[in-house]
C-alpha cells in the first residue's frame, strides 16, 4: 500500500543532526553510537531507503527555524529572522541536493502529485522491489513563520516550491502564539494570512495556540489541515486538539495528522524520565488517537497520518513496538482489527492526503483519486 506522512523534519535530521538520510538506518545510529550532545542520538527512525521500504512515495517535509532570545533552550531557535531565514535556506539547499542525486522529487502542482503516485502504485502493485529506486515525493512546508523576515520572503519561498504553511510554533513567535502560549494573531500574522491565501498555501493549524487557532479558522480563505496533531481528550495539554478544535477542522474538510510522539500519546509523560515500555505506548495507542478522531466527526475521512518521527526525538520517545518508520506498515492490521474496513484504512493511510493535496495543489482542475484500495 502507498502511504503518505504529512510530517517529516528530514531537511533538519540532514543539516542540524548531521544525519546522512540516504542512508539505511542502522548505518545512521552506528555513526552516532558515540554521540551525547542530544537525547536521540543513535534512536532516529528516518532514512530515505527506509521510506521506501514503507512505501512512503509522498510526504510533507518540513523547513523549520524558529526565532528566540535563547538560542540554547531545548527546543533550539535563532537570535534573529535573518538567522532564521538563511537556516531555512540551508534546509532547501538540502532538499535541491536530494533532488539532483534522484533521492527525491519536489511536488509542487497536482500533475506531479498525480504522476508521482502514479509510479509508485504501479511499482508496488508489481512487488518486485522497483519501488525501492523511485525517489520519494515531497511537498515542502514550513513549520512556523519566524523565517519569514517579509512578505517578500513568503511570496519567494512560495517559486520555490512552498504549499504549505504553519504561522506558529512553540511560544510567542514573529506572526502567531503558539504552543504554551495564548493570544490571537497579531498584526503581521492577518497580514501573513491573507498573502498566503492569495498564494494558494495550504494552512498547517498546528501548533497554533486556541485563540490563535479558531482566529485562523474564522478568517483563512484557503485550504487548512493540522499535519501532526493529537487528540486532547486523550492526552490533555494545549498542544493536542480539543474536540471543538477537531469539528471546525472537519467542517473545513482539513485532514489530522496523527503524531507517533509518544508525550503526545499518553499521559503524564515526563521527558528524559517516562519510556515507551513504562507508559504503554504502543502502535495500538496511536491507533486510539486514530478512532477517537473518527468518532467525533463520524467517519474516517479527516485523519491520516503525520508521524514526526525523528522531530527532535528517536526511540526512547516513540511507540516501544516502533523500530523504524517502516513500522508504520503495520497500521493496516491494526486498524483492521479494530473493525475498520479495507477502504477505510487505505483513506487513512493514504487517500485523506492524497485527496486534500489533489484538491490544494495549483495548476487545472483538483485531480480525482480512486476511493478504493
Amino acid at each position: 500500500m502507498l502511504l503518505i506522512d504529512a510530517h517529516l523534519d528530514l531537511a533538519i535530521n540532514a543539516i542540524e543532526w548531521n544525519r546522512d538520510l540516504t542512508c539505511p538506518v542502522d548505518a545512521i545510529r552506528a555513526t552516532e553510537a558515540h554521540l551525547t550532545d542530544k537525547p536521540d542520538r543513535g534512536r532516529g527512525t528516518v532514512s530515505l531507503p527506509e521510506l521506501r521500504r514503507a512505501g512512503i512515495g509522498v510526504c510533507v517535509a518540513t523547513q523549520l527555524a524558529r526565532v528566540e532570545l535563547d538560542a540554547w533552550s531545548p527546543i533550539k531557535g535563532w537570535r534573529s529572522q535573518a538567522q532564521a531565514w538563511a537556516m531555512t535556506q540551508a534546509q532547501l539547499s538540502w532538499y535541491r541536493a536530494m533532488e539532483e542525486a534522484g533521492e527525491m522529487v519536489q511536488i509542487r502542482d497536482a500533475a506531479a502529485l498525480t504522476a508521482q503516485v502514479a509510479n509508485w502504485e504501479a511499482a508496488l502493485e508489481r512487488k518486485d522491489g522497483s519501488h525501492l529506486k523511485l525517489p520519494v515525493g515531497y511537498v515542502l512546508s514550513l513549520e512556523g513563520a519566524d523565517s519569514l523576515v517579509s512578505l517578500d520572503h513568503l511570496h519567494r519561498a512560495h517559486a520555490d516550491g512552498l504549499r504549505a504553511i504553519g504561522p506558529a510554533h512553540y511560544g510567542p513567535g514573529v506572526y502567531a502564539n503558539g504552543t504554551d502560549s495564548t493570544g490571537r494573531l497579531n498584526e503581521k500574522g492577518l497580514a501573513l494570512l491573507q498573502e498566503a491565501a492569495g498564494l494558494g498555501l495550504i494552512l498547517d493549524a498546528t501548533h497554533l495556540c486556541d485563540d490563535a487557532f479558531f482566529q485562523a479558522m474564522d478568517l483563512y480563505q484557503g485550504p487548512v489541515w493540522a499535519s501532526h496533531h493529537n487528540c486532547r481528550a486523550l492526552v490533555p495539554h494545549n498542544r493536542q486538539l480539543s474536540d471543538e478544535m477537531i469539528l471546525a477542522l472537519a467542517r473545513r474538510d482539513a485532514v489530522i495528522g496523527v503524531a507517533f510522539d509518544a508525550w503526545m500519546l499518553a499521559p503524564n509523560w515526563v521527558r528524559g524520565q517516562t519510556t515507551p515500555e513504562a507508559a504503554g505506548v504502543s502502535l495500538q495507542t496511536v491507533a486510539d488517537h486514530i478512532d477517537h478522531i473518527c468518532q467525533v466527526v463520524g467517519s474516517a475521512l479527516h485523519v491520516g497520518i503525520g508521524s514526526d518521527l525523528d522531530g527532535c526525538f528517536g526511540t526512547e520517545q516513540t511507540p516501544r513496538d516502533l523500530n523504524t518508520i517502516f513500522d508504520l506498515t503495520r497500521l493496516p492490521a491494526v486498524l483492521a482489527e479494530r473493525g475498520y474496513s479495507p477502504t477505510d484504512v487505505w483513506t487513512i493511510l493514504c487517500g485523506n492526503f492524497l485527496r486534500k493535496l489533489g484538491e490544494s495543489l495549483p495548476e487545472g482542475s483538483p485531480r480525482s483519486f480512486p476511493q478504493n484500495p
